[in-house]
């Protein structure tokens, strides 16, 4: 391994001063271009074989959204408070990165979602997401409808606080706590959620990674947006088209062998965990 990128949010002091202090280690090994997430829009490969990444699952999501279609393997430091993405924890950096310069990882290929926003015809905003597409209201406690269509045919029209349109890595996400269900993340599917619906008929949907979604929105009110990963946001006009479909490139995740979907799920979630019995 030659060269890799070396990624964070160089304003966060914590972030600043980890990457500072490995800088001498990482260069016993590889050359390294030190990235600074709170000023780069985009990144292109540049001859970069990975990027490390140090920081929270926001850190990775705004990894992938930088690099674009220049998409090369990602591994994450955890230095954030959930660490869903993050495969190293701090502490056995060195370690863990020790045996990806060797070559002792794999790549597990995941697929992102490519959005885009129509207004009268016209596209007006695209972006790429590993986790979700959401249109939701950011103010007043009133609901919004927004009408769902795949493939061009009628499907529902939800009058709810939103919806949510999730990959199977953002099953774990936002569409979780909407009271989606949990995917693997090999699959390519994906998750729709309405947010809070008004009927009890409007239940989750999980469909085919290869179909078109279209959401549009029906109704306005002041505030209502499209957030894509939680971290880029657009604001909608009534009648705005949200289309949502998989896109031709896929997040490339370096797997060490360490950590497996189901055992996080119990880490993270304390998924299957014991009912608290303990006296009162």
């Amino acid at each position: 391994m030659k060269k890799i990128f070396v990624i964070g949010d160089l304003s966060r002091t914590e972030i600043y001063d980890t990457v500072s202090r490995l800088k001498p280690w990482f260069e016993r090994f590889v050359r390294i271009d030190i990235i600074d997430l709170s000023k780069e829009k985009s990144i292109g490969k540049a001859g970069a074989e990975i990027a490390v990444v140090f920081g929270g699952d926001g850190a990775i999501l705004a990894t992938c959204r930088v690099l674009g279609r220049n998409q090369i393997p990602i591994i994450g430091v955890h230095m954030g408070r959930f660490g869903f993405l993050a495969e190293v924890m701090e502490k056995e950096v060195c370690f863990s990165l020790e045996k990806i310069f060797q070559g002792n990882y794999r790549v597990r290929k995941r697929m992102l979602l490519l959005c885009q926003v129509e207004r009268a015809g016209k596209t007006i905003q695209e972006s790429v997401g590993i986790n979700d597409a959401v249109i939701s209201r950011s103010s007043l406690s009133r609901l919004i409808s927004i009408k769902l269509c795949i493939n061009e045919e009628d499907v529902a029209t939800y009058r709810a606080d939103g919806l949510i349109v999730s990959t199977p890595l953002g099953s774990t996400a936002h569409s979780l706590s909407a009271g989606g269900p949990l995917l693997t993340p090999d699959l390519r599917a994906f998750v729709i959620v309405p947010i809070c619906p008004h009927t009890l008929t409007n239940r989750p949907l999980v469909v085919s990674g290869d179909i078109r979604i279209e959401m549009e929105l029906l109704s306005y009110l002041g505030g209502t947006g499209l957030t894509v990963d939680g971290q880029v946001y657009t604001e909608l006009e009534v009648n705005d088209r949200v289309k949502v479909m998989r896109s031709d490139t896929e997040v490339q995740m370096i797997d060490t062998g360490t950590r497996t979907f189901y055992g996080v799920l119990r880490e993270k979630l304390n998924w299957g965990g014991q009912p608290n019995y303990g006296r009162n």
